[in-house]
């Protein structure tokens, strides 16, 4: 499978490897066995694109090509004999969470092209397939999923990332630097929350004022 790539596997095997590393790290941090190292691994990484393929009604990337789970199953196993040796598991998920949202919205983005989708859609599903196996893997791992972290930049990195492919593909753009923008965009917008505490504003309810009717 490997004669023959086309820049959308190359960005579906990178975002494998890179969302296997995260999976295995988090299940690290639950001290699970290899076995749970390799299920978790696998979710996440396949996780986004199975929903984007399921919804666009396309075979499932890694059904046509199952060696996308061996190198889910490879980055479990390095990560499980390997872990101790970082010094916070839990800031390398993040960075490594960061680069693997770069890849995975390019790679939804240039698959919904690849179907001749309608803008919209092309944003789902860069959205979708950046953000939906992060989100397994900490709902299974019992952890607050990053997109819903207050006020985090997540699922707004991915929208971003999308946005600007579609714009640059409006401004003129080759599709190839118009994936490189959306990478661009995501990595620079997750770095900085991560880095710099870039947040949005989030809703804060206010208490109602003496004598207003209750809702």
């Amino acid at each position: 499978m490997i004669e023959g790539l086309t820049l959308q596997d190359g960005l579906d095997y990178a975002s494998v490897l890179v969302f296997a590393l995260t999976g295995a790290l988090a299940a690290s941090r639950s001290q699970l066995d290899i076995v749970g190292f390799i299920f978790i691994a696998c979710l996440t990484a396949v996780g986004g694109g199975t929903l984007r393929d399921a919804i666009l009604n396309r075979e499932v990337f890694w059904v046509a090509d199952p060696l996308t789970l061996g190198v889910a199953t490879f980055a479990a196993v390095l990560v499980f004999f390997t872990a101790h040796l970082l010094e916070s598991r839990y800031r390398a998920l993040l960075w490594f969470d960061a680069f693997a949202l770069s890849v995975a919205v390019p790679a939804g983005v240039a698959v919904a092209l690849a179907e001749d989708q309608v803008w919209p859609i092309v944003l789902v599903m860069g959205v979708i397939t950046g953000c939906l196996g992060g989100l397994m893997r900490d709902v299974v791992c019992n952890e607050v999923p990053l997109v819903l972290k207050q006020g985090e930049l997540y699922a707004t990195c991915a929208l971003a990332g999308s946005l600007g492919a579609v714009g640059g593909l409006w401004a003129g753009l080759g599709q190839g630097m118009a994936l490189i923008l959306c990478a661009g965009l995501v990595f620079t917008l997750r770095a900085g929350s991560i880095a710099l505490g870039w947040r949005l504003p989030v809703y804060k309810s206010q208490p109602p004022r003496p004598g207003a009717p209750k809702r």
